[in-house]
């Protein structure tokens, strides 16, 4: 909107969010580990502390002008590091059918491939619709509560229907992201490289 700031995106690498999102995957393999060997309580500290490591590193980027290239490639590319152990780990228990894996996993392929085609077409890659957010906001939302389960059995008659709500709606949000992504991509790269786009044959219109 007009009269609004616009954020600032630099090449910065060494900034205190990147190195907060950095820590972030590092946290994956371990998170991983916890929920297959079983440690419940264990996965859902690691979870917590990610989470809160998440709202840190965006909130002091946005504040302290430290949004960086890398940032924006680190924080997404966590989330969904995140979702995937937890999935893979859960799924090894045969505590989510593999059915749920195979969905969240084939999505994120799609946009691989997609983000190649981008690429040979000389885009870069699709800005982030907000179905793909509330989609990727379910599914971490949907995994704590059902690992919430896990860890105090005695309130699992809550968490279970809670959490599979949150799992099967965000499963399904991250989907129709992935279509618009997909619908995005297909006009995207109709538009002659050498031609001046207007405003609505831009990746963000």
């Amino acid at each position: 909107m007009a009269g609004t700031d616009r954020i600032q995106v630099s090449s910065r690498i060494l900034t205190i969010p990147n190195f907060l999102s950095l820590c972030r995957l590092a946290m994956v393999p371990v998170f991983l580990v916890f929920i297959i060997v079983g440690a419940d309580f264990a996965a859902l500290i690691v979870l917590v502390i990610s989470s809160v490591t998440d709202y840190l590193d965006g909130t002091i980027a946005r504040k302290f002008q430290q949004v960086t290239r890398l940032g924006q490639l680190l924080d997404p590319a966590a989330d969904r590091l995140f979702i995937f152990a937890a999935l893979v780990g859960l799924c090894v228990r045969d505590i989510i059918p593999l059915w749920l894996l195979v969905v969240i996993v084939g999505r994120d392929f799609m946009l691989l491939v997609l983000g190649i085609v981008l690429a040979n077409h000389g885009y870069g890659p699709l800005p982030v619709h907000h179905l793909g957010k509330v989609a990727t906001f379910s599914l971490l939302f949907a995994l704590p509560i059902l690992m919430l389960g896990l860890a105090f059995h005695e309130i699992n008659w809550i968490t279970n229907p809670v959490g599979w709500a949150f799992a099967l709606w965000g499963a399904f949000l991250y989907w129709w992201a992935g279509i618009v992504y997909l619908l995005e991509t297909i006009r995207v790269i109709r538009i002659p490289l050498g031609a001046s786009p207007t405003a609505s044959d831009t990746l963000g219109g």
